[in-house]
């Protein structure tokens, strides 16, 4: 069974930086997509960026593109979502999924984790 634990949400400044990590257990990760989704309250989810580890394929959705990279380490398993000059649009809760059969589709991923929080505040 796959699990995914994400890290790194919190409170940041309109124009600040965030990273979050996301280590998967029980998933064959290089060559499989894994990627970000999020959703602010009263919203339905949004796919953020997708990835297949180990192969030069990366996927951004147009509100977050130029803003957002993705990216991924093999040997830790590890998932990362380098956000740079955050809005307060941004604010929600983000996932990291697993297992789906089109990046485009991360929102509707199989598997997922419990998610991080992310505030973009004055």
């Amino acid at each position: 069974q796959v699990q995914l634990a994400e890290s790194g949400g919190g409170l940041v400044q309109p124009g600040g930086s965030l990273r979050l990590s996301c280590t998967a257990v029980g998933y064959r990760f290089s060559g499989s997509r894994m990627g970000w989704f999020r959703q602010a309250p009263g919203k339905d989810r949004e796919g953020v960026a997708c990835i297949v580890p180990g192969e030069d394929y990366t996927w951004n959705s147009d509100s977050v593109k130029d803003r957002f990279t993705i990216s991924s380490d093999s040997a830790k398993k590890t998932v990362y979502l380098q956000m740079n000059n955050l809005e307060p649009e941004d604010t929600a809760v983000y996932h990291c999924a697993a297992g789906g059969s089109s990046c485009r589709k991360v929102a509707h991923f199989g598997s997922f984790g419990q998610g991080t929080q992310v505030t973009v505040s004055s």
